[in-house]
């Protein structure tokens, strides 16, 4: 486990470089100029190449990186051209609402993704079945802006059961992580329908019925700890993806997360907050992986870490 985690710790820090040199070449060669977005408009030559100066960015693409890895190894992302703000202080005052959004979104996925997967599988070629794969189908093409408004339009302007939106208690949490959630259930319900038909089909699973086994038995002891591997997998790329930010469904719910910090900073062209966001994008990948194949061991001992 020591050699494994290890060699993953090695593999994660080539990632992060990877990630990090590629977003820095992007940014580096955009046409938008963020002394422009700092200066204003009005600004004069002279001011605008005294800003570039005093920000480095007048200085060749290698002396501006290598000068960024110096300071992210020491643990700092930088400053915020516009904000004039720590970025790491900017993406830790986000990271509260974007774990929140994160966990109930995910809650929510599973919840309805597993369920219309198990239901599909059992009842496989029915009526029922079809109907679903349909419905899972709707809502992996739905985009996030027409669920979220949707939602908004029924629960919160014509029930009136939660708030249009915003950012507080657990009702302002509902309505954006049901988007996600039924968005994300598509993918879920397919995956664990494919996965817990394969499973239904194995010897062992013949044998457990002809033993006269309960089906509730069958199901959830025997076939559902294998059949779940694939979407723990699924899972650590999900959360990678939420603690990234999702613009949309936090702009319709006006929800403070990183995404919408991310989506601020790209219009102004902040570069360091862009780089800041990214790398705790990628870092969020890279441990919600790590993490789902720790964890598959304890689901199904035949997997060892090598």
């Amino acid at each position: 486990m020591i050699a494994y985690l290890g060699r993953r710790l090695v593999q994660s820090a080539l990632i992060l470089l990877g990630v990090s040199i590629i977003t820095f070449a992007l940014l580096y060669l955009l046409p938008a100029d963020p002394v422009r977005q700092i200066a204003g408009r009005s600004a004069t030559p002279e001011t605008v190449e005294n800003i570039r100066r005093q920000l480095g960015l007048d200085q060749p693409f290698f002396v501006q990186y290598w000068r960024y890895l110096l300071n992210l190894l020491s643990g700092d992302l930088g400053r915020s051209y516009i904000q004039r703000s720590q970025v790491s202080e900017l993406i830790v005052s986000r990271l509260p609402a974007s774990l929140l959004l994160m966990l109930g979104a995910i809650a929510c996925e599973l919840a309805i993704g597993l369920t219309m997967g198990i239901v599909a599988a059992v009842k496989r070629g029915s009526a029922t079945d079809q109907a679903l794969m349909v419905g899972s189908f709707v809502g992996v093409s739905a985009p996030q802006f027409v669920v979220g408004l949707l939602l908004l339009y029924v629960f919160a302007v014509r029930l009136g059961w939660f708030p249009i939106g915003g950012y507080g208690t657990w009702r302002h949490l509902v309505l954006p992580s049901l988007t996600l959630g039924v968005l994300g259930a598509g993918w879920y319900s397919r995956m664990m329908r494919s996965s817990m038909i394969d499973v239904l089909r194995q010897d062992y699973m013949r044998t457990a019925r002809a033993k006269g086994l309960a089906r509730g038995t069958i199901l959830f002891r025997h076939a559902l700890p294998n059949a779940i591997l694939p979407v723990i997998a699924m899972i650590g790329i999900d959360v990678g993806i939420f603690m990234g930010g999702i613009v949309v469904v936090e702009s319709v719910f006006g929800w403070p997360g990183i995404g919408q910090l991310a989506w601020q900073a790209i219009q102004r062209v902040d570069i360091p907050i862009i780089m800041g966001v990214t790398l705790v994008s990628a870092c969020a990948i890279v441990l919600g992986n790590l993490l789902a194949d720790i964890v598959a061991p304890f689901i199904d001992p035949r997997i060892k870490l090598r």
